[in-house]
């Protein structure tokens, strides 16, 4: 990344959570929004984790997108530690069972300590969420989620088009 301060934190447990975690970056990329990226473990890296989430509202970061597999403390241990909006990023990982774990870790936080929770492996919807909120007080960023979600509606458009086209019925679409 370029020295342009990020807005974005994406970070996961594991570098093997990356091929999951990519997607957030990408789609970050695509509305141009600075991120960073790295492993911090719950458990692992404890002191790593809390540091990381202490300080992340003044060193800048506006979200963070927290992605773990199996027991996933990660995003809820950050939450717990920051006034910042956190995603949690449910991933399904080798000691996982089926990504429920996971799921369930994230989604069950108790009061007062609220994680956003997006579906197993989805770190894109994550980081379209991010930018959501981030365009919320972002007219540059706003624009570019509402020019987003107007061409996935032009696309899905043009797809029942298509159907309509090949002679599938549809009386919606007279």
């Amino acid at each position: 990344m370029s020295s342009i301060q990020p807005l974005v934190g994406i970070i996961m447990g594991s570098n093997s959570d990356l091929a999951v975690m990519q997607d957030a970056a990408t789609i970050l990329k695509d509305f141009d929004i600075p991120f960073e990226l790295t492993v911090v473990s719950a458990h692992r890296t404890p002191v790593r984790m809390m540091d990381y989430a202490s300080k992340a509202k003044e060193r800048g970061l506006k979200v963070i997108i927290a992605g773990a597999g199996g027991a996933a403390h990660l995003p809820g241990m950050v939450a717990s530690l920051t006034t910042l909006p956190v995603i949690g990023v449910p991933v399904k990982s080798s000691n996982s069972i089926d990504g429920w774990d996971s799921v369930l870790s994230i989604l069950q936080m108790p009061n007062g300590i609220p994680v956003a929770t997006v579906a197993l492996n989805a770190s894109k919807n994550a980081g379209i969420l991010a930018a959501t909120i981030l365009g919320a007080f972002d007219h540059a960023i706003g624009v570019k989620v509402a020019a987003y979600k107007k061409n996935m509606e032009a696309e899905v458009l043009k797809k029942a088009g298509k159907l309509k086209g090949e002679g599938w019925r549809n009386e919606f679409d007279h």
